[in-house]
């Protein structure tokens, strides 16, 4: 765990060893904090957008990006049969410690064999892929883990507030060939600091074309306060 970041302070935390955050770098100029304990946070204290994704699940359920586990546990414990995946060593070994019966360390490009009703993404999961260009690549692996019927659950939000408004009405985006979601990050924990990584930030218009391109439809179930969304994703008949 080296150089895993958010695993070390996962791991920290659930042994009581909490004493401060993981800080944030991203190259659209951000510093931010991310607290320890929302990463532990109980149903009630979700956003609405991900307890209505919890609500939707149905069948054999795979939770990629599954972190400390607290949306595995979850739907374990309304009896679902719920899998983890994750790439974080020290995620998977915390979402053990906390109950999670069946968890994964895997990257899910190398993830086959079983196939699921329902896979979630939350927490922005679709930023796995990194840059827009990806997102085919991971819904048509996607769509190879669906059982019949299947559905993909995932929440994202449309960063496009963060850019300044120009004088007609628009907003200032750089024009540097890059879709403006493409965003690259830095973590860092008690003096460690991860390598720069890539994240995606989609807004609904390009997801749903995406989908449409890869033989999937999407719906938008709801909205949240902040350009978030919730969408649904399944394979077209």
């Amino acid at each position: 765990m080296s150089r895993d970041v958010i695993g070390k302070a996962l791991i920290d935390f659930q042994n009581g060893n909490y004493s401060e955050d993981i800080a944030t770098y991203s190259s659209l100029g951000e510093e931010d904090i991310l607290p320890l304990p929302y990463l532990f946070r109980d149903y009630d204290d979700m956003p609405i957008i991900e307890q209505k994704a919890l609500d939707l699940c149905r069948g054999k359920v795979l939770d990629v990006g599954c972190g400390s586990g607290s949306h595995s546990l979850y739907l374990q414990k309304k009896g679902f049969e719920v899998t983890g995946l994750d790439t974080s060593e020290g995620a998977v070994a915390t979402a053990k410690l906390r109950g999670v019966s069946n968890v994964i360390h895997t990257n899910i490009f190398d993830y086959s064999g079983m196939k699921f009703d329902t896979i979630l993404l939350l927490m922005n999961g679709i930023g796995i892929s990194g840059q827009l260009n990806e997102v085919g690549r991971l819904m048509t692996h996607l769509e190879t883990l669906l059982k019949p019927g299947g559905q993909i659950l995932l929440d994202s939000s449309d960063i496009i507030y963060m850019f300044e408004l120009d004088d007609d009405g628009g907003y200032w985006v750089p024009n540097n060939g890059k879709y403006y979601g493409e965003v690259e990050f830095t973590m860092e924990y008690k003096g460690l600091r991860s390598a720069p990584f890539s994240w995606l930030y989609l807004d609904f218009k390009n997801l749903k074309e995406l989908a449409e391109q890869n033989n999937l439809s999407c719906e938008l179930v709801c909205e949240g306060p902040h350009y978030d969304y919730l969408a649904r994703l399944q394979v077209q008949s």
